[in-house]
């Protein structure tokens, strides 16, 4: 048959390129077929190159070929099949925005020019030579990847001077506004970073954590925990003793009512006083969050840094009594 033709030259193919075992079977053989855009009937110097999420990928193979892989099975082909793909240079992702953060649901995938080169001439011509020199150029191929990655990064400059770099995407470049926009207006001098997450990184996938002073947090009473419970950004001002509990939102909630009573919980044996703030990107985003914020809390928006947006309570910017 010839689905079964394609499939076994896919596989032939990615063994001779040099993939693991473990990417030369079925199933990788599919998704190198989806990404291809090589039907069955289809020669395969037809092959072209678009830029396919994982769920287009398996509705291709779902379509052309009649492998109904089930939802639940999107996280192995990405973790089984793609990222290997990506490794090894087989693939680029997000050739369309580098920038776009690893846990988009817009990621996509596609095929990079040395791997068209050799579908050009596959089977049938000098295709074993490029093969040769793709191996040859994956060692530079890799470098000019990261080198493109590192330059979309966000550069975050820390208190001593030194500089870390979060991934890129909206949140984290929000992120850095706190730090280098809210901070410098609101906390001043005498602030000092405690913690920062990269959430650009999926957190399933342990890419939260950036930057954490554990020690210093535990001699203010905080102990340790989890980072899903810490807010986004945690800064402490030395000179008031008061410790800003920041949630960035692009994505996720603001102090809510509720993250209120969560923090008020994780922070109870703090010995400083706790202020909460919502950052947001713009005021666009701050209307579709507005209802949700708690009283008592406070509201900075970076495209206006200047000024604050406090909701209610009994003074501005500092921390309250307790109401648990």
């Amino acid at each position: 048959m010839k689905r079964q033709m394609k499939l076994a030259e896919a596989k032939a193919l990615l063994t001779e390129l040099g993939l693991p075992k473990a990417q030369c079977n079925d199933r990788s053989g599919w998704v190198f077929l989806a990404l291809a855009n090589i039907k069955p009937s289809d020669s395969w110097n037809t092959a072209t190159a678009p830029l396919l999420p994982t769920v287009n990928i398996m509705e291709f193979i779902r379509s052309e070929y009649g492998m109904d892989y089930k939802p639940n099975s999107r996280e192995t082909i990405r973790r089984q099949t793609l990222h290997q793909f990506e490794q090894a240079r087989v693939v680029d992702r997000n050739r369309d925005d580098p920038a776009r953060p690893t846990n988009s649901k817009d990621n996509n995938y596609s095929l990079n020019q040395p791997i068209l080169d050799i579908l050009a001439v596959y089977p049938d011509g000098d295709w074993e030579g490029r093969v040769q020199v793709y191996k040859d150029a994956v060692t530079e191929l890799t470098a000019q990847y990261e080198r493109q990655l590192e330059l979309q990064k966000i550069p975050i400059t820390l208190p001593d001077g030194n500089e870390i770099k979060l991934s890129p995407g909206k949140h984290n470049q929000l992120h850095a506004d706190i730090v280098h926009e809210f901070c410098s207006r609101f906390v001043g001098e005498g602030g000092r970073l405690l913690y920062i997450g990269d959430t650009a990184s999926s957190r399933n996938e342990g890419g939260k954590l950036m930057f954490l002073e554990a020690d210093y947090l535990e001699s203010l009473g905080v102990p340790p925990m989890s980072h899903d419970k810490l807010p986004d950004v945690v800064v402490y001002d030395e000179s008031r003793e008061w410790l800003f509990l920041i949630e960035a939102v692009t994505s996720h909630g603001p102090v809510s009512p509720k993250r209120w009573v969560e923090l008020e919980e994780a922070f109870k044996d703090c010995t400083v006083g706790l202020v909460y703030v919502t950052a947001f990107p713009d005021r666009a985003e701050f209307r579709k969050n507005a209802a949700d914020i708690a009283w008592e809390t406070e509201v900075w928006i970076a495209d206006n840094p200047d000024h604050m947006i406090h909701f209610n309570g009994d003074r501005f910017l500092g921390p309250h009594e307790s109401r648990s």
